[in-house]
Parts: structure tokens; C-alpha cells; sequence
């Protein structure tokens, strides 16, 4: 009886626990402070206590949003992976391991025209995602990340 393969952690996921964890200490600590200026009856620290609460809530929203965008994206890798689709970087690089800007360009305007073709395939969008992060516009590659995973549905043969 053959052993099932073992499924590797993603690459990145013990530095973004490593930083989860130092953001719930200070989350722990921030809320820590806003409470005992509340608890002191003072209406002015009442008001900052208030305030403060409200930087450990924002930032518990931002790291539940990443944590879900990147399951997300890794479901989308998942399936892109099972059909031969994942992306490939094959683009050529300096010595320095810099992407050639003049091959990344050429390739985004593949991807681009690819999803301007398809604008309601997630695979289009998740290309063309890759394609912006090889051109480096990371903010342009995590905005489309995000459209590619609105549209994704996990288990959608299509």
C-alpha cells in the first residue's frame, strides 16, 4: 500500500506566523493600554482609550484579510497546478537575478490582453496578476489577485 504524499507547507508561512505572532503581542498590549485608560474614569483618557481600542481592532481585520487572501490564493495555485495552468517563471534575468524589464513587459501585455478576452475567468485575472508582479507593480498584482479571487470558486471544474 503506497503512502499518500505528504502536502508541503507553503513557503512563506512560517515568516507570516513569525510576524502574526509579534502583531498579537502588540495587539495584546495596545488593547492592554486603551483598557486601563478607559478603567481610570477620566473622560479625556476614557476618549484615548477609546481611540486606541480601535488600531488593535483595524489591525486584527487587515491580518484576517491577508490570512484569507492567501488561502485563497493558494486554492487558485492548487487548481491552476492539478490542469498544467500555474505560471511559470521563465522570463529572462540580469545576472543579479532582475527580471529583463523588455520580456516582462512583452509577457504582461500577453496576460493583459488575455483578460481583457475573458474578464470573468479567475485564471485570466490570476495570470495577469503574475504578470504585474514581473513588472513590479506589486500594489496592481494584489488588486488583481483580489478580482482573480472574488471570481474564484473552489471546486468549479470551470
Amino acid at each position: 500500500m503506497s503512502e499518500a504524499p505528504r502536502r508541503r507547507l507553503p513557503r512563506g508561512l512560517a515568516g507570516a506566523a513569525a510576524v502574526t505572532a509579534l502583531l498579537a503581542l502588540y495587539v495584546w498590549q495596545i488593547a492592554g493600554r486603551g483598557v486601563s485608560m478607559i478603567r481610570t474614569g477620566e473622560p479625556v483618557l476614557i476618549a484615548i482609550g477609546v481611540a486606541v481600542l480601535v488600531i488593535p481592532l483595524l489591525v486584527i481585520v487587515l491580518i484576517v484579510r491577508e490570512y484569507r487572501l492567501a488561502a485563497r490564493v493558494q486554492q487558485m495555485a492548487d487548481t491552476l497546478a492539478a490542469t498544467g495552468e500555474l505560471p511559470v517563471d521563465d522570463l529572462p534575468r540580469s545576472p543579479g537575478g532582475r527580471i529583463d524589464r523588455a520580456a516582462a513587459d512583452e509577457a504582461f501585455e500577453e496576460r493583459r490582453a488575455a483578460a481583457e478576452q475573458a474578464p470573468n475567468d479567475w485564471r485570466s485575472w490570476y495570470h495577469l496578476a503574475f504578470a504585474y508582479d514581473a513588472a513590479g507593480d506589486r500594489r496592481r498584482a494584489r488588486e488583481t489577485l483580489r478580482k482573480a479571487s472574488s471570481m474564484f470558486t473552489p471546486g468549479a471544474t470551470s
